[in-house]
């Protein structure tokens, strides 16, 4: 039987990456989704910032809460889609994190680009959600598919592409550094 080799710098990010997000996983469903209103609140501005988008655009919009960690938004002449504590990208945004934590890189340069992934992440759901909303008022038979595959590729290729630019800007500031030595 063999033992991890933590030496090799890719085991390594994997091991901690994969520790990492075990952590988070059992912070949220044993402390954060039972104790706080996080879900809640991510819910709320995820609605008030699609509703805003939908009013600019000449839409009239209606907004519902129907239970906790579960509220609805429409356009007047449609039904609602439900937005959930699975939709408010608190998940994204953690696992977007901990990939940034896990990479090799300046503690100082984490601190602005995880706020910054974060803000486009967030951005790119609202945008989902106005889609689907318009979607649902156009073209109803079209909601699942999209919400399924369409805007689930879209986000996740977003969060690849911040990765991306996380790991090339991290390769770039070794290979600065190996040059110097």
């Amino acid at each position: 039987m063999s033992v991890v080799n933590l030496k090799n710098k890719t085991t390594r990010f994997f091991v901690f990456a994969s520790v990492l997000y075990l952590g988070w996983y059992l912070l949220y469903h044993w402390v954060v989704k039972p104790y706080t209103v996080i879900d809640e609140k991510l819910i709320s501005l995820i609605i008030e910032n699609t509703a805003f988008i939908l009013k600019i655009f000449g839409f009239s919009v209606y907004q519902s809460i129907e239970g906790q960690n579960m509220q609805l938004i429409g356009i007047d002449g449609s039904h609602p889609i439900w937005i959930g504590s699975p939709c408010n990208a608190l998940t994204l945004f953690m696992f977007f994190s901990l990939f940034v934590i896990a990479f090799p890189g300046s503690i100082k340069k984490k601190l602005w680009f995880i706020p910054l992934g974060v803000i486009i992440i967030h951005v790119a759901n609202v945008l989902r959600v106005v889609a689907l909303t318009t979607i649902n008022f156009y073209a109803p038979q079209y909601i699942e598919f999209n919400h399924t595959y369409t805007f689930t590729v879209l986000v996740y290729g977003i969060i690849f592409l911040l990765w991306m630019w996380w790991v090339n800007s991290a390769l770039k500031e070794y290979k600065s550094n190996e040059s110097k030595k």
